[in-house]
């Protein structure tokens, strides 16, 4: 085996800034949030709770952990205006401390590293957001008058997803994610010229992974094939056998199958 290596030519790695921020409010299509300026994660739970007996410590049990962010932008969709709780009565008059409106939101976090500061980005998506803004402070204007801050602090209700534990919180990295893969996604939260932006499902977003499951199948010339994909396509279920679980893999019957190559 070799030895190991620090700081390898492409490995140091950073994140680094925020962009392509999208709210989704249900009965709205996605729109742009423009004048997004941070999206601070502060994840709650997660604490290690320790179990005793006859004291000895048996066991050590992480609490549920919740998604929570604080968002903070010089501006924001007027779609936003429910999430806030205030509600057009008329053209342009609005009611304050109305019931709020959750939402979906994504945003887009960029990563670089010692060869380029554009070497890939992650996708956040966020689920069943409920907002509550801080504290707003309007001041004088002057000659060194500066934008304000609008900052809200979310918190989430997550959905229940099959296989997993319920979460509001995913990340697609494109540094690890099939550009056609990340091509069907974007297009979902995007927008494109025949769908407006919508917040995917979690199950949607699974079958957007599964349409293309890189599967690699190599003929060793001596009657032997070598398959290549990654770890959720193949499956070791014990030390002689494993599964195929990909569009590629068509079984004919109990004994024959055919398996095609990208």
């Amino acid at each position: 085996m070799p030895r190991l290596a620090w700081n390898s030519s492409g490995t140091r790695s950073y994140e680094t800034g925020v962009d392509r921020g999208v709210l989704y409010v249900a009965g709205h299509p996605g729109v742009v949030w423009n004048g997004l300026t941070s999206v601070t994660e502060n994840s709650s739970g997660g604490e290690a709770k320790p179990y005793y007996i006859d004291g000895v410590k048996y066991a050590n049990v992480p609490t549920y952990e919740e998604y929570e962010a604080t968002i903070t932008a010089f501006t924001y969709p007027d779609e936003f205006l429910e999430c806030e709780g205030r509600t057009q009565a008329r053209s342009g008059l609005f009611v304050t401390r109305q019931r709020r409106k959750s939402f979906g939101f994504s945003y887009r976090t960029r990563v670089g590293n010692d060869l380029s500061d554009e070497h890939g980005y992650k996708i956040h998506i966020i689920y069943n957001a409920l907002a509550s803004p801080s504290d707003q402070e309007y001041t004088t204007v002057s000659d060194s008058t500066e934008a304000m801050d609008f900052s809200w602090n979310i918190t989430t209700r997550p959905p229940a997803i099959s296989g997993y534990r319920r979460t509001s919180h995913f990340v697609i990295d494109s540094r690890s994610t099939d550009s056609v893969v990340l091509g069907i996604v974007e297009d979902i939260l995007y927008g494109n010229e025949a769908e407006t932006a919508r917040l995917p499902t979690f199950d949607e977003l699974l079958e957007a992974f599964d349409t293309i499951s890189n599967l690699v199948i190599t003929d060793n010339g001596d009657g032997t094939w070598t398959a290549t994909a990654p770890f959720d396509v193949i499956q070791m279920l014990d030390d002689t056998t494993f599964q195929i679980t990909s569009p590629m893999a068509e079984f004919i019957d109990e004994d024959s199958y055919t398996i095609s190559s990208e």
